[in-house]
């Protein structure tokens, strides 16, 4: 076999395998992990059981791999390792806005974290720590955020934190239920912005804005 040839089907097998992720991603968030069939996401795949199982062996390990390129992508999306607290209160409410055009991931996120609340579920662990991660994320950027005078006062980057990640993780549920007319992004980002003294995009920011928020913007 030649290392053309040999590359032309390492390149084809990855494609297969991004194809069965992403045809599991969207039959978890249609039925559930407990309810999905691996025959039938196969099929979706055209392929055979067995041929899905040379790339996943197992039920949980498709699970995984598919909560793992979500991670990935989130957290590429993210960047939640910013000294600036703002900048990450910001691409927070960003990765709300960029959810509103992926359904079917914020699907999958719904179904399973409501699922793994079962301590036997093989994704409980994982979205225990992913749940403590986000709340880390979200709290510290509050504190920072208050050291650098940017937060209102008597906001407590504690609680603050933990309402954020409520409020995300619900704006989600309403808007799936009302067929999509919900404006996440939108109330996640006023509820930031009043705890803010500063503009949440601040390159965006108006005079106007910076008035009724009683800070000053350059220019």
């Amino acid at each position: 076999m030649s290392v053309e040839t040999q590359q032309r089907g390492y390149a084809k097998g990855r494609a297969k395998r991004r194809e069965i992720i992403d045809q599991a991603t969207a039959m978890f968030g249609e039925v559930g992990y407990r309810g999905a069939s691996l025959r039938e996401i196969a099929a979706r795949c055209g392929i055979s059981h067995p041929g899905l199982l040379h790339h996943f062996p197992t039920k949980e390990s498709l699970l995984l791999a598919v909560l793992e390129h979500r991670d990935d992508v989130d957290i590429e999306w993210l960047e939640t390792d910013s000294p600036d607290g703002v900048t990450t209160l910001r691409h927070l409410v960003e990765l709300v806005a960029l959810n509103a055009t992926r359904r079917g991931i914020v699907e999958l996120y719904a179904v399973l974290s409501a699922e793994a609340t079962s301590a036997d579920h093989p994704a409980h662990a994982y979205f225990q720590d992913r749940y403590r991660r986000a709340l880390d994320a979200a709290t510290t950027a509050y504190a920072r955020a208050a050291d650098q005078g940017a937060l209102r006062e008597g906001v407590d980057p504690g609680p603050a934190g933990r309402q954020l990640i409520a409020l995300m993780d619900g704006m989600q549920v309403q808007w799936l239920l009302d067929d999509e007319t919900t404006d996440m992004a939108g109330v996640v980002r006023r509820f930031v912005q009043d705890q803010l003294v500063v503009p949440l995009d601040a390159a965006d920011a108006t005079p106007a804005d910076a008035a009724e928020l009683g800070v000053e913007v350059d220019g």
